[in-house]
């Protein structure tokens, strides 16, 4: 599980990094927590707690900046990734002295933000969570964050991914399940299907709608504990 902090005295920007960074999360299936400060301080001693394996540090802070933070960090911390955030590229030498991996600038992208991470994320060698299902031609494996809904069809059942592949099991629905749980992100909102939940573009109390347009229905009496699964995977305390 990669561990990512971001650190930001301001409350929007703070805001807005984070959500870039849950977004990445969610669309590379990389197993990974992310934990939002609001100054050096805090970042510190959490790290001091349970080591941090990247970390989007504002450089402009009050009281203690990140530059000083960064050094603080160093003092024990020599592994971490750093990744200043500032408006200004005229802090770029002094990324070099605490030996971040470099700095993004205000405002940042989502471009920029995946690219920073996927770099970050090659030296880890993390696998996305995923499970193998038996096929027609043998064995599979299907990553989590690829499956938008797996539907059971006579005695087959299909996995519709993202990709607009479609991957067919020659085993049950039950014995999938299995591999595929609600403490994954998966929900069956209806006999015959399960839906991944982090794939869900929007839904009303009897359908659901995948990001890339299919429809999958919720089942009579469903809606409301679809809706509390769905919130609470999406927005975790």
């Amino acid at each position: 599980m990669i561990r990512i902090a971001v650190c930001d005295d301001n409350p929007d920007f703070l805001r807005r990094a984070a959500a870039l960074v849950d977004r990445w999360v969610v669309e590379s299936g990389m197993p990974a927590q992310v934990f939002r400060f609001d100054c050096g301080d805090a970042l510190l001693a959490a790290d001091a707690a349970a080591r941090m394996d990247i970390i989007f540090l504002d450089i402009l802070m009050p009281l203690q900046n990140g530059i000083d933070t960064a050094r603080e960090l160093r003092r024990t911390d020599h592994d971490a990734r750093i990744i200043f955030l500032t408006s200004s590229p005229e802090f770029a030498l002094d990324s070099y002295e605490v030996k971040a991996q470099g700095y993004l600038l205000k405002p940042v992208t989502y471009e920029k933000m995946k690219e920073t991470l996927d770099e970050c994320c090659a030296a880890f060698d993390v696998e996305p969570k995923h499970a193998v299902v038996k096929t027609d031609f043998g064995f599979q494996k299907i990553c989590f964050h690829e499956v938008e809904y797996i539907e059971a069809q006579n005695k087959r059942v299909l996995f519709f991914l993202r990709t607009g592949r479609t991957v067919c099991s020659v085993e049950p629905m039950h014995t999938l399940e299995e591999r595929f749980p609600p403490e994954e992100g998966f929900f069956r909102c209806h006999r015959s299907y399960l839906v991944y939940l982090p794939n869900v573009d929007h839904f009303n109390s009897t359908e659901i709608v995948t990001g890339t347009g299919h429809r999958v229905p919720i089942a009579r009496g469903c809606g409301k504990a679809f809706q509390e699964a769905y919130f609470s995977a999406m927005f975790p305390d």
